[in-house]
């Protein structure tokens, strides 16, 4: 995101992320009053579903504390500003229907989810209430160079990596359910949706491509960008009664709203990761 608001000739007028405490809601206040911004993109997040497993009490009170914290600083000091809110398609788990529209009821089936629901309602109540204008975005599962190895596409352009790093001719990759099906969008996309939505109203939006690719595409894909034979081993740890077969979600609000749509096909996503990866491990 900050490097496509530098791409567009806007520098952050805030400081790195490591400089603010979102969890103290006085700096938060500060730096808003200090920046007087005309919109604020909230990104900050416990992110990972198998770390709010772990820890459901961080990843619920975190979450939530900083959503807080971020709008009530801009209701004080800049009410004026748009707040663009990064949610999660986790919000809906299990779908009814597929497309998923903005429509759809919220049934989280894990904390990070539950967290980002509390989060979403928060947003809308700042909205409503407020008459702040609060974007909400649920954004679907997001890949692309840069990610952590803490998602499906990160670990796995990660063990391609060090596959090929380490000479041993083949990288095994250990996966579940091959079949299980989700909408992936790149997060160079993602970041042009989170661009795009500061310009609307109030409301939710999904960023998605609409489009469910299966584990074993993305494998194929990952096949197509290494130097080293990838080879699948189906591991019985990790595969879950309970997977949802098939996810993808709508983006036809936001499309509609301000013509946004995703660019970059999954090949490059995949082949982008990898090189990422690469580059890292050589360090």
């Amino acid at each position: 995101m900050v490097e496509l608001l530098r791409q567009r000739g806007d520098e952050p007028a805030a400081p790195r992320r490591d400089e603010l405490e979102l969890l103290d809601a006085e700096a938060v206040r500060g730096m808003v009053r200090a920046v007087r911004p005309e919109t604020v993109f909230h990104l900050a997040a416990q992110a990972s579903v198998p770390a709010s497993w772990e820890d459901p009490r961080g990843t619920l009170t975190e979450n939530l504390e900083t959503t807080l914290n971020v709008l009530e600083a801009v209701r004080q000091e800049a009410p004026e500003a748009a707040v663009v809110i990064a949610g999660s398609g986790e919000v809906y788990g299990r779908p009814e229907r597929l497309p998923v529209t903005e429509s759809a009821p919220l049934a989280p089936r894990n904390p990070y989810a539950v967290s980002k629901a509390a989060c979403d309602l928060l947003g809308g109540q700042y909205a409503e209430v407020h008459g702040m204008r609060v974007v909400r975005l649920r954004a679907f599962n997001q890949a692309g160079p840069g990610q952590s190895d803490d998602y499906v596409v990160g670990t796995l352009a990660r063990q391609v990596a060090e596959a090929e790093l380490t000479g041993g001719g083949e990288a095994v990759l250990r996966l579940g359910n091959l079949d299980s099906a989700r909408d992936f969008t790149d997060v160079r996309d993602s970041a042009r949706a989170q661009l795009a939505a500061s310009e609307v109203e109030a409301g939710t939006y999904n960023v998605c491509s609409g489009r469910a690719v299966k584990v074993r595409e993305l494998v194929d894909l990952l096949s197509a960008a290494a130097s080293v034979e990838v080879r699948v081993e189906v591991a019985p740890s990790r595969l879950r009664g309970d997977d949802v077969p098939e996810i993808r979600g709508s983006p036809e609000r936001l499309r509609q709203r301000t013509g946004w749509q995703p660019q970059i096909p999954l090949e490059r996503t995949v082949a982008d990761a990898v090189d990422s990866w690469r580059e890292r491990l050589r360090g």
